[in-house]
């Protein structure tokens, strides 16, 4: 076999475009021109020394046997082995030159190289596989060339070059295993930080569900959150801290356990969102977070918000009609200087809303208001609970395991009461008028009410009590106008007192002389739970609950999925 036709052929080299025209070794080159490839020197006399041998001279067989990479020469259709050099042998073991290369070359039919050599031959093209491992363990890239054989009726053959990048390979694989292993942290950590179970307000039906980016995508900092606030309402929050991996996730962390801190001072939403922003920037004055905190009360039948950059809720009404919260909006939390506002959305009986993070709406390859609008489309078509709602909606984005962005979605309902269940629900309200004959009022009003109710006579001499105390209180220490508000739901009975003064009252101890000081002492002791907030418009309501001995009726637990 003439090895010196394709011996320039190698990976990586090129044969030069012209032949050397005959006499050029030993004659002086023109001035101006280019020196032969030979290593030459000129001498005074006018002759040449070679210094080395030219590439051409070189015996191939002698320099394919000493180099580390493995190369084999395979011709014809059936890749028949030519050669192999020592390395290939030092690794493989001997092989039988003639045998096709099915089954001399075993070692490359079980990497699925022979398709290539079969590409490689028909396109006369060469043709390159990165880290391919073979029997043993190893890696290889192999580069497969097309050189002419002239020694064979075939005339065709390929070249194959293979490099060893083991080390390469391995060094890959462990970063690769370190990534995985810090994803799976992470994502460890951002499930333990979402809360395990959603919290069962009276008057709303709610589900969640966090699906965490793809394999090839790091966790980010999505959380949601339902908070029961007493008195009937119910605070409900999601958020999305910018960024990836565990800094994100614990950043997430610290920012939902302040939701829960600040929720608890029941303070309007746009106040929660100014306490958030001055927290995100101690926290991490390089992390910003955008967010959402929602309030919904029963009495007033609308949804509360504040939004700091956050994506727009979407509402849903009884008639199918889709709405969006698109104001107020402020930046995101950790910017500082700016401050919140609260806006409202209807959310009466039969309506469902939407929170949900950008990873369920946006696309690389479409604008983010075209991903909104198609959410509200599958809105409008998604009917259930919140639970079935959660994974229409999730399904119909088309978010898959391959996700390339976390996303969290909280779907809560107001149910539309009727029948049976809607006896569970009931409501009544009275205005306080006058002075002091506004107490035995109350007191006549609360005693009909819970009669009617049905409730027993140990939980009506409760209700009654605390409506009297409550009433009592507003009267010395509210200013007009005044309202008592009675409220059963299916598990508890809440009885509110609403007043024009801003101040809240507060539990202490009174000394035995005192004439006062003792009705928010008594209404702790009597009740489950109580509390105080001001009101959006001036003025405070003093709420306490009592719960019921049984629930009258069964309700589905409403928890996050995984």
């Amino acid at each position: 076999m003439n090895f010196t036709r394709w011996s320039a052929r190698l990976p990586g080299t090129q044969r030069r475009a012209a032949a050397r025209a005959d006499g050029l070794s030993t004659a002086l080159p023109p001035e101006g021109s280019v020196p032969a490839a030979r290593a030459e020197r000129p001498t005074a006399e006018g002759t040449s020394v070679a210094l080395a041998p030219a590439v051409d001279e070189l015996p191939v067989r002698e320099v394919l046997d000493r180099i580390p990479a493995l190369v084999a020469l395979v011709h014809g259709p059936e890749h028949r082995l030519a050669y192999v050099n020592d390395a290939y042998v030092t690794a493989f073991g001997a092989r039988p030159p003639g045998e096709p290369a099915r089954e001399a070359l075993p070692e490359l039919a079980e990497t699925g190289l022979l398709p290539l050599l079969d590409q490689v031959l028909r396109s006369s093209k060469p043709r390159t596989v990165k880290s391919r491992k073979v029997p043993g363990g190893r890696s290889y890239t192999f580069t497969c060339t097309p050189v002419e054989v002239t020694a064979t009726p075939d005339g065709g053959g390929v070249l194959i070059f293979a490099a060893d990048v083991t080390d390469h390979a391995e060094a890959a694989e462990r970063l690769r295993a370190s990534e995985r292993r810090q994803r799976e942290t992470a994502v460890t950590l951002q499930r333990s930080l979402l809360p395990q179970e959603l919290e069962e307000p009276d008057d709303l039906r709610v589900a969640a569900t966090y699906h965490p980016g793809g394999t090839e995508a790091a966790v980010g900092g999505d959380w949601y959150d339902v908070i029961t606030l007493g008195g009937g309402r119910t605070a409900l929050v999601i958020g999305d801290v910018m960024g990836r991996g565990i800094r994100a996730a614990a950043v997430m962390g610290q920012l939902r356990t302040a939701v829960r801190a600040y929720a608890r001072l029941d303070l309007p939403p746009h106040e929660v969102l100014q306490l958030l922003d001055g927290l995100a920037m101690e926290i991490d004055a390089n992390q910003i977070a955008t967010c959402v905190y929602a309030v919904h009360d029963p009495n007033e039948g609308r949804l509360v918000y504040a939004s700091a950059g956050h994506l727009p809720i979407l509402v849903r009404d009884e008639s199918g009609t889709v709405h969006r919260a698109d104001e107020p909006t402020g930046p995101p939390l950790g910017t500082g200087g700016w401050m919140h506002a609260s806006g409202s959305v209807p959310l009466g009986p039969g309506s469902t809303a939407v929170l949900y993070t950008d990873g369920l709406v946006e696309r690389r390859d479409a604008d983010l208001d075209e991903g909104i609008a198609s959410l509200e489309g599958a809105l409008a078509g998604a009917t259930g609970t919140p639970q079935v709602v959660c994974d229409r909606l999730v399904r119909s984005m088309g978010v898959t395991a391959e996700h390339d962005d976390d996303v969290a979605v909280l779907v809560l309902q107001h149910p539309a009461r009727t029948g049976p269940d809607g006896d569970l629900f009931r409501n009544a309200a009275l205005e306080l008028l006058g002075g002091t004959e506004a107490a035995p009022r109350a007191r006549a009003f609360a005693s009909g009410v819970l009669t009617s109710w049905r409730f027993a006579p140990d939980l009506h001499d409760l209700g009654v009590l605390a409506a009297s105390e409550l009433v009592a209180n507003s009267l010395q220490h509210g200013t007009p106008p005044m309202r008592l508000r009675l409220r059963r739901t299916d598990r508890r009975l809440i009885v509110e007192v609403t007043d024009g003064d801003d101040h809240l009252p507060r539990r202490r101890r009174a000394e035995p002389a005192d004439e006062s000081g003792r009705g928010i002492a008594i209404i702790a002791a009597i009740a489950s739970n109580w509390g105080s907030r001001r009101a959006p418009g001036g003025g405070k309501a003093v709420w306490c609950e009592f719960a019921l001995p049984s629930v009258s009726s069964s309700r589905p637990r409403s928890a996050p999925t995984p």
